[in-house]
């Protein structure tokens, strides 16, 4: 080599040798070895938890995975798609982390499932933003306190369990008793800037009545919905979730006030159940692994009041209640991580109450906080009134109380129809806050 050509190379050598550092890692494939249940085991390559991998089918098909765990040189995948076609020793390739979605503008008004790709048939998402998928430890002292009201449209909920803006509530419920219109009311009417829906895990006609019966046009054009059907694996089913909160997570940021509403957190907790039980974790309460109860105060804590006020996140977790037992251990874990609880009684339910909310179960425990000193004592007032007439109802339908007895019960009597009516409510006509705040102060000027 010429000098002349020595010096033009050798730069370009100096820098090559600078970034040797940064090279790629060699890529090691490995083989499947084993598949029991929804678990692939594979040995020979190296990946960590939260890593992708393709599993190369006998028809040169690939099966995506996700590293779920590891013991020894074995690797545990777990599919997020259909495993059709797998047999021993099949390539399995590492492709590196996938901690990191598309996000931008153009989610808004798209159907899309647990991996990000559009369901609605409205052709690719054009985003050029990225949002790690797993969110942002935030410092808790840097979050914005929770001290404005957040109007709903469900007058039971905006006056005797106003919802704080930032607040996350849990909506306790068994099958049958309107937690879907009930939900598809608060997307309806909701003062927010965005809705993110995450349906997890539930029957999947249900998306597209949700988005037809309960958002409509105008509110589709808002929203996002991430859908992963009960027919999805766990892991899809768990990654719903995430996405859902991590595109919330992103619109915060922007500054907007964001409704996420998660339909249902028990679903996730039963994807996650699955998926630590086929790895080999140990039952620990009712069948659920410890990592459960590890993974849902670490998706709930990202749902809140933005950094120094900057956008906030009002969740709403959907929790079944498995043969109306709201002790269930899913239930009660969520009511010690969330910010209040509503029930949804059958018994209501079967009375002909809709939305059938249980207010002596139900708090919302900012409410103190966010409402007015009026507004507050007239809903313990209503509360006191409603929950005396219920606890004494035996007496009545037996004949065993004597009108005059006790004048605190008689004013329960009085006020009994009055206080049912105002629990009632037509799903297709919101009640604002401040109309239901008038109306429950109606109740008891009329009836002094």
């Amino acid at each position: 080599m010429s000098a002349s050509g020595a010096q033009r190379w050798l730069p370009r050598l100096r820098d090559y040798a600078g970034r040797l550092d940064e090279a790629p890692p060699v890529i090691v494939e490995g083989k499947l070895t084993r598949m029991v249940g929804l678990t692939l085991e594979a040995v020979g390559c190296e990946a960590a938890i939260g890593d992708r991998c393709v599993v190369l089918n006998r028809n040169g098909e690939r099966v995506d995975t996700e590293v779920v765990g590891f013991a020894g040189e074995s690797l545990f995948l777990m599919p997020t798609g259909h495993t059709r076609g797998l047999a021993p020793n099949a390539r399995v390739i590492p492709c590196g982390g996938s901690g990191e979605i598309p996000v931008g503008p153009g989610l808004l008004g798209r159907v899309i499932d647990g991996a990000g790709n559009p369901l609605d048939g409205r052709g690719p998402l054009r985003l050029e933003e990225r949002q790690p998928l797993a969110g942002t430890l935030v410092n808790p002292l840097d979050r914005a306190p929770i001290r404005e009201p957040l109007d709903v449209g469900v007058r039971s909920i905006n006056a005797l369990l106003t919802v704080g803006r930032g607040q996350r509530i849990g909506l306790f419920a068994g099958s049958g008793v309107g937690k879907s219109v009930l939900l598809g009311m608060m997307t309806r009417y909701t003062n927010a800037d965005i809705i993110v829906v995450g349906l997890v895990g539930e029957r999947g006609r249900e998306v597209k009545e949700f988005i037809d019966d309960s958002l409509g046009p105008e509110g589709l054009a808002r929203a996002v919905i991430v859908a992963t059907p009960a027919d999805n694996p766990p892991l899809m089913r768990m990654h719903g979730a995430t996405i859902a909160t991590a595109i919330a997570e992103y619109f915060r940021d922007q500054g907007k006030h964001v409704l996420l509403l998660m339909d249902s957190l028990t679903r996730y907790a039963q994807a996650q159940r699955e998926i630590a039980l086929t790895i080999g974790e140990p039952p620990a309460t009712r069948g659920y692994p410890p990592s459960v109860f590890a993974r849902l105060p670490q998706l709930v804590e990202r749902a809140g009041m933005g950094v120094g006020g900057h956008g906030s996140i009002t969740a709403f977790y959907t929790v079944l209640t498995e043969g109306d037992d709201t002790n269930d251990p899913v239930a009660d874990n969520a009511r010690a991580i969330l910010d209040g609880h509503i029930v949804l009684s059958r018994r209501l339910a079967e009375r002909g109450q809709y939305p059938a909310v249980d207010i002596e179960s139900s708090i919302s425990r900012l409410m103190s906080v966010v409402a007015a000193p009026e507004h507050y004592a007239l809903a313990r007032q209503f509360r006191h009134y409603y929950s005396l007439y219920e606890q004494n109802q035996d007496l009545f339908n037996v004949g065993a109380y004597q009108a005059g007895t006790n004048p605190e019960l008689d004013r329960a009597v009085e006020l009994r129809q009055l206080l049912t009516a105002y629990m009632q409510q037509d799903p297709m006509q919101p009640v604002g806050s401040q109309a239901a705040i008038e109306q429950l102060g109606a109740i008891f000027r009329k009836n002094p």
